[in-house]
């Protein structure tokens, strides 16, 4: 699998096109059912949730502090219609193919389910 880009507006993409392609996307969750949150670095008074384009990337980052986090599927219609309105009013960010250090954009949820329909369109 191609590694992740140094390029936010890139990583972004991918996770459009990669999450269409195969219906879902990826979060992770641990051994009792929550998922993954961290302080956004913009805010920090808000969390972000971070989610991945595949599995392998999402792995890339369950070591140490965060080894006790699997990759969980989320079916795409599922994500686009609940999860993105969800967080919106839950006030959660989406961090966005983030790499190994935990890195990547951090974006409002419903900027992200715009991006999702713009590419449907």
């Amino acid at each position: 699998m191609e590694p992740l880009s140094n390029d936010p507006q890139e990583n972004l993409d991918r996770l459009i096109v990669e999450s269409l392609e195969h219906g879902c996307i990826w979060g992770l969750q641990d051994n009792s059912d929550n998922w993954a949150l961290v302080a956004s670095v913009n805010n920090s008074s808000i969390d972000v949730m971070p989610f991945w384009s595949a599995q392998a990337l999402a792995s890339v980052v369950c070591s140490d502090d965060w080894a006790i986090y699997q990759p969980v599927a989320i079916d795409l219609e599922e994500f686009l219609d609940d999860w993105l309105p969800g967080m919106h009013n839950d006030v959660l960010m989406v961090g966005v193919n983030w790499n190994a250090d935990l890195e990547g954009q951090e974006m409002e949820p419903l900027d992200l389910l715009e991006e999702f329909e713009s590419e449907l369109e």
